[in-house]
């Protein structure tokens, strides 16, 4: 019997090995939290994976949307230096331009008038700015470009305002942009896709009075454009399209009145009016809309990158529309400035 109960203390003995087998229960609660943070941690990892990319992608969408916006005003501007040299013999400069921008008006104002009603004090406070945008966009511009179709071809006018985008360029670095090598290089070989187009395959270029007026109207162009980099950010894109509309068409007034009473005015008839309300409503209201949304998008030197494009289609409708010829070294030109825009526009 003794040696009985003399077994049994050794049982207990026995039980705390099975007890630190179970000990690593205490440890689970330790591994649970691990566990428990590995699908946080997973589900954050994952989150950012999924959303440090957005704003990449919206800066994507952006600079593609700023791209074709640039890329439609090009494209509409092309053909009113068509529908300004077709009108030339028929329509003075100032009376064109004039003109132009009343049915401008007449189209922005049913969407523009109630914004500019609402923000007439900030414009009033920044009208110093809109006057300068206006002067250089919208009176001195035009009118330059109305009075080269005078005396130069229309191919001429979208080749010399071609000149634009490396003064826009010059006046993004000087505003402290950095352009990149590959935007240099592609803004180079669309320049010299432009001298040699102009030039007829030669560097040596034969100007006429109305090539000079069109390097006025580009610098003038060049300089808007760079201003509208400062536009102030309260005042939004149409008001400020109206604003600038009204005080370019107030500018306006004084030189039109004198035109009429000299030249007298011009036939209401469809080789004036038609071209006329191209030039007010699509190269006016939608071009300048969407130019003034691309800048806003992609900054000035680049939507000039793809203003290089504004030789090409004004030779292709000026063959199509006018008879200018476009010989083997237009084509050749062409491509080196597709080229050069391809490069510089690129991300």
């Amino acid at each position: 019997m003794t040696p009985t109960t003399a077994r049994h203390p050794t049982i207990p003995p026995t039980i705390p090995p099975t007890t630190p087998q179970a000990a690593p229960l205490p440890t689970t609660p330790q591994a649970a939290p691990l566990a428990a943070t590995a699908p946080a941690a997973t589900g954050t990892t994952t989150i950012a994976t999924t959303e440090r990319p957005a704003p990449a992608r919206k800066l994507a969408r952006g600079a593609g949307l700023g791209v074709l916006l640039a890329l439609l005003a090009t494209v509409v501007w092309s053909g009113s230096f068509v529908a300004t040299r077709d009108m030339a013999d028929s329509v003075p400069p100032v009376q064109a331009v004039f003109w132009r921008w009343i049915i401008a008006l007449a189209a922005v104002a049913p969407f523009a008038a109630r914004p500019f009603w609402r923000q007439r004090r900030l414009i009033r406070r920044h009208l110093g700015f809109v006057a300068l945008a206006s002067l250089f966009g919208v009176a001195l511009y035009n009118t330059l470009v109305h009075q080269a179709g005078l005396t130069t071809s229309a191919g001429n006018m979208g080749m010399i305002m071609a000149a634009s985008p490396v003064i826009m360029a010059v006046y993004a670095r000087l505003g402290g942009e950095r352009l990149g090598a590959r935007r240099v290089l592609g803004m180079s070989a669309a320049a010299l896709g432009v001298l040699l187009l102009v030039g007829k395959g030669s560097l040596t270029v034969d100007l006429a009075a109305g090539d000079l007026w069109m390097f006025a109207a580009a610098l003038s162009f060049a300089s808007y454009s760079a201003l509208l980099k400062r536009r102030p950010a309260g005042i939004d894109g149409p008001a400020f399209l109206f604003t600038t509309f009204v005080l370019g068409a107030l500018m306006l007034a004084p030189a039109y009145a004198v035109s009429v009473a000299v030249q007298g005015g011009f036939p209401a008839t469809t080789g004036t009016v038609g071209p006329l309300l191209y030039v007010g409503v699509m190269s006016s209201a939608v071009a300048f809309f969407a130019w003034n949304k691309a800048i806003t998008l992609i900054g000035a030197a680049r939507a000039g990158a793809v203003y290089y494009l504004q030789p090409v289609c004004v030779a292709l409708l000026s063959y199509a529309l006018l008879g200018e010829r476009l010989g083997a070294t237009g084509i050749a030109c062409m491509a080196l400035i597709l080229g050069g825009v391809a490069l510089s526009s690129a991300r």
